[in-house]
């Protein structure tokens, strides 16, 4: 019967025409009703959305992508829950920052109301079940929503094991869930928040990570299972450390910010779109940008190489991964067009 009424609505999916009538009416789609505003601090926004019946709730750590129309084009970005894992509302704290097109705004224009689509919760930067024996949680800046949401899950559970959490911030006005955390940590004899400020005296740490950060903070890691997420300033260092200390087996990772490198030597060659009929010269930046600016409008989603919003097959030609530094050169071969530049000749299907 719903395959009927879709058939009757042609050329436009029902949903398009329920939402003339109630943005939050959808057959299919999944979308979410920002239901409460908080802005925390002053270059952050909070919001509480409630989604449609479709919503199958997340994992903590794992992030989803909300899309809202700037402008009469809709923009998709991925943002981390930082609400306790199965929720039926979802908490975003989104922070605001220069070239940020959609978290800027949605902290400048994010109103009880608003309505975005949204999907389902994604990524395997989530807290494992059965939980570990104890778990040490470090974060930086916007990196603190996914550890959030491990650290308030973990308590909801009463879980047994130690949990501590080492954020970074400028300083104490930067954290957007400074009382929440302090509180927490006086509530609960097993949870330690360590706050580390790189711009101010009064954290319980100074000045970026380092070893001695990390064994002041949680003298037992080696025994603990790490999520890290934040800045690559944060999760180099990181990383880093746990290598020669060998418990890289031992540290899972989300990154918030793309760390992509320059595309090698001067670039040359032509991209071709085939679908399109257009060809330009090969800019030596991502795909994604080159196609934008030839006039091409591909669905993107992070523009990190996390969701495959972007994903397009690369009929011929070879290509460099900016993350990795990797050569491909397949033909055929589906590719995440925010991650890949064209070494000489590329022929996309797009």
């Amino acid at each position: 019967m719903l395959s009927l009424f879709e058939a009757m609505a042609t050329p436009h999916p029902l949903d398009r025409y329920l939402e003339l009538v109630d943005p939050m009416a959808t057959v299919r789609d999944l979308r979410a009703e920002v239901v409460d505003v908080r802005r925390p601090t002053s270059d952050s926004v909070t919001l509480t959305l409630r989604p449609t019946r479709q919503w199958r709730g997340h994992r903590a750590g794992q992030f989803v992508q909300i899309g809202v129309v700037i402008d009469g084009v809709r923009h998709t970005r991925c943002f981390s829950p930082a609400g306790i894992e199965g929720g039926s509302t979802i908490e975003l704290t989104v922070k605001a920052h220069e070239g940020g097109l959609v978290s800027d705004h949605l902290h400048r224009h994010g109103e009880v109301g608003l309505v975005v689509t949204l999907s389902q919760a994604d990524g395997e930067f989530a807290l494992p079940m059965p939980r570990p024996p104890s778990v040490l949680l470090i974060s930086g800046g916007s990196g603190i929503t996914p550890v959030m949401s491990m650290l308030r899950t973990l308590v909801a559970e009463r879980y047994e094991g130690s949990v501590t959490l080492l954020h970074y911030a400028d300083s104490a006005e930067a954290v957007p869930y400074l009382d929440e955390l302090r509180a927490l940590a006086a509530d609960h004899a097993d949870v330690k928040v360590v706050l580390a400020y790189t711009h101010s005296e009064d954290g319980d740490l100074r000045g970026r990570f380092g070893p001695e950060h990390l064994d002041a903070a949680a003298p037992l890691h080696a025994q603990a299972q790490t999520y890290l997420c934040g800045p690559a300033a944060l999760m180099g260092p990181v990383r880093d450390l746990y290598d020669s200390r060998g418990l890289t087996h031992r540290l899972h990772t989300e990154e918030f910010a793309p760390t992509l490198a320059s595309a090698d030597g001067d670039a040359d060659g032509t991209v071709a779109f085939a679908a399109s009929g257009i060809r330009s010269e090969n800019a030596g930046t991502s795909l994604l940008e080159q196609a934008e600016s030839a006039g091409l409008t591909p669905d993107y989603g992070c523009r990190m190489g996390i969701c495959f919003t972007c994903t397009t097959v690369k009929t011929s030609g070879c290509v460099r991964n900016l993350r990795t530094g990797e050569l491909d050169s397949d033909p055929d071969k589906p590719i995440q067009l925010c991650v890949n530049a064209a070494v000489g000749d590329v022929t996309l299907d797009l």
